[in-house]
């Protein structure tokens, strides 16, 4: 039972965040929304409604067994977080995807430019500038890694995946973007902390 525990916790912290980071460096950047690879944006789209939720359940694992405030604090980040990005991508992902791709098959594009900017200006829930679930979730995401981080120092791990896991959780804030490089750097940077912080408790565990 134990074994399976670990094998779930190693597919969840671990593998979710790898899946994420490499989905995501096949995200389309949407200079002209009309004219985006729709295929690929939309598949990118799909497949984060289930990779960004896993992501935060898998980093809220690494506390498994944990007490106190930090610990705390992580798990109520990463719902946060997992929350609020499924609803941004859902809007500004998904919803302008299939606008989009209604444009593209009606006589007359540019006649649902206003529907889609609507959706992606949208302050709360748009792709642009700066919408408020977006920015809400990186926050999120960044102060429950680095609670993480904290306790995870103080129970007597290395300094590099310590470090590794802080810095890379705010790769979205710092880049601005999920698309390449700020989703593939900060996901693959928190998968890769994650296997060595839990190859490091194993270790002292054996």
């Amino acid at each position: 039972m134990d074994t399976q525990l670990e094998l779930w916790q190693v597919v969840l912290s671990v593998g979710a965040p790898f899946i994420l980071a490499v989905v995501e460096i096949f995200h389309p950047h949407p200079h002209d929304l009309l004219r985006i690879d729709l295929p690929a944006w939309l598949f990118v789209h799909y497949a984060q409604l289930l990779l960004f939720p896993l992501s935060a359940l898998g980093l809220a694992t690494l506390m498994r067994g944990q007490t106190g405030i930090a610990p705390m604090l992580c798990r109520i980040c990463m719902f946060l977080f997992g929350v609020a990005y499924t609803i941004f991508d859902t809007a500004a992902g998904l919803v302008t995807g299939i606008l989009i791709k209604a444009a593209n098959l009606s006589s007359n594009p540019e006649a649902w430019r206003p529907a889609i900017d609507t959706v992606w200006t949208h302050p709360i829930v748009g792709g642009a500038p700066a919408p408020f679930l977006a920015v809400f979730g990186s926050v999120a995401l960044s102060v429950g890694a680095v609670a993480a981080a904290v306790k995870f120092k103080r129970s007597g791990s290395s300094w590099i995946p310590v470090l590794l896991l802080v810095m890379s959780s705010f790769g979205i804030a710092v880049f601005k973007t999920h698309a390449w490089p700020g989703g593939p750097l900060t996901f693959g940077g928190i998968a890769i902390a994650s296997a060595w912080l839990l190859w490091e408790k194993r270790t002292a565990a054996a």
